[in-house]
């Protein structure tokens, strides 16, 4: 059982360690504080200014360098806001019933 447990954990360690660098908040962190990327809390900030209600899931697409930002409005719809993470400029706008 012990082994079984060190399998799993090493297994998990030597995962994690392949894993792209770039991956996760470190890289948004990183590409902050190079001055590659707009805060966050900037984009959240505009986003609930034009659609006010409660952020439900943001995300950052790596591929493109943009932030998706999802928030439900008061009125139960979910907008979808994808903002360029290098500059801040709002991309596109879906809003879903």
């Amino acid at each position: 059982m012990a082994a079984l447990l060190f399998a799993a954990l090493f297994a998990s360690t030597v995962h994690a360690v392949a894993q792209d660098p770039r991956d996760g908040a470190d890289y948004a962190r990183d590409s902050v504080r190079n001055g590659e990327f707009v805060r966050l809390e900037h984009l959240l900030a505009d986003a609930e200014k034009r659609f006010p209600g409660r952020v439900i899931e943001v995300e950052l697409d790596q591929d493109d360098d943009e932030y998706e930002i999802e928030i439900l409005m008061r009125d139960g719809r979910v907008v979808e806001l994808k903002y360029d993470a290098r500059n801040g400029r709002l991309l596109k706008v879906e809003i879903d019933d």
